[in-house]
């Protein structure tokens, strides 16, 4: 008898345990799991997650500290969105691992831009001016994109396109005969005294005391090939969920957000 009520327990035991795990991945079914980076990321998706939520979505929010493991996660499936990097980061992880991931819709941008202590605008670089850049592939390539949207050069055609980095060998046109000066990217705003204008990006801009909205002759446009984006997996994009979600990000309350809490470090590329 003793047995038998054993075997009972056991039974009801193994099918409840059996109803709680199925009842799980069916709970787990209704919640999107999106990856993104400590700092002003996470902060953005906080709102995000209470507006998404007030249109039945559930968001929960996955914090990573590295740009490797978000993109990783998402591929194999642990994730079903992300949200921290541009495009050119992305095209680039594509070409190197193969992932079958998309962009669903733009975030925001740390704009790079062009700062001056003795010009109010671009238009009036003289002749041979010194115009600083970072000297790193990546931000040199969006220094040099920033200088051919405002006319101070002209690229040859496909330089500077996804996948690839200008370089001042790449300027096929340059008519004030500008100098350009490679600094590290740290030490731009340093350099301002000593040349007409430097290319710096915003967390350098900050931490000297610059505010990109106030204080650059030239921003980058917030559709720039460097704002970031919210991306998928190939197969989810036209999934509903998808764009319940972008709609939650790019929603007016979080625009205002971004706007009171970032003041132009961060700008809606929406």
């Amino acid at each position: 008898m003793q047995r038998r009520n054993l075997l009972k327990l056991f039974s009801a035991a193994v099918a409840a345990t059996a109803f709680t795990a199925s009842f799980g991945a069916r709970a787990d079914e209704n919640v999107i799991k999106v990856g993104t980076i400590s700092g002003p990321d996470a902060q953005i998706w906080s709102v995000v997650h209470k507006v998404a939520k007030r249109e039945g979505l559930n968001v929960k929010v996955i914090e990573f500290n590295d740009y490797v493991q978000p993109n990783a996660a998402l591929d194999a499936g642990d994730l079903d969105a992300n949200s921290f990097q541009h495009q050119p980061y992305l095209d680039s992880q594509i070409k190197q691992r193969g992932y079958k991931i998309v962009s669903a819709g733009l975030t925001y941008i740390s704009p790079l831009g062009v700062y001056s202590k003795k010009l109010k605008s671009l238009k009036d670089l003289p002749q041979g001016a010194k115009v600083a850049v970072p000297n790193d592939p990546s931000n040199e390539n969006r220094a040099l994109l920033l200088l051919q949207a405002q006319g101070v050069i002209k690229l040859r055609a496909g330089a500077g396109a996804s996948g690839s980095n200008a370089t001042p060998l790449d300027i096929a046109e340059n008519p004030k005969k500008v100098k350009l000066v490679e600094l590290d990217a740290a030490q731009l705003p340093r350099s301002l005294a000593d040349v007409d204008a430097a290319a710096i990006n915003t967390n350098y801009a900050l931490a000297a005391g610059l505010q990109p909205t106030k204080d650059a002759i030239a921003l980058e446009d917030v559709h720039s090939p460097y704002a970031n984006l919210i991306a998928v997996r190939t197969q989810d994009k036209d999934k509903p969920w998808v764009k319940k979600l972008v709609a939650a990000y790019q929603s007016e309350d979080v625009r205002q957000f971004i706007k009171t809490q970032f003041k132009g470090s961060v700008v809606p590329s929406f």
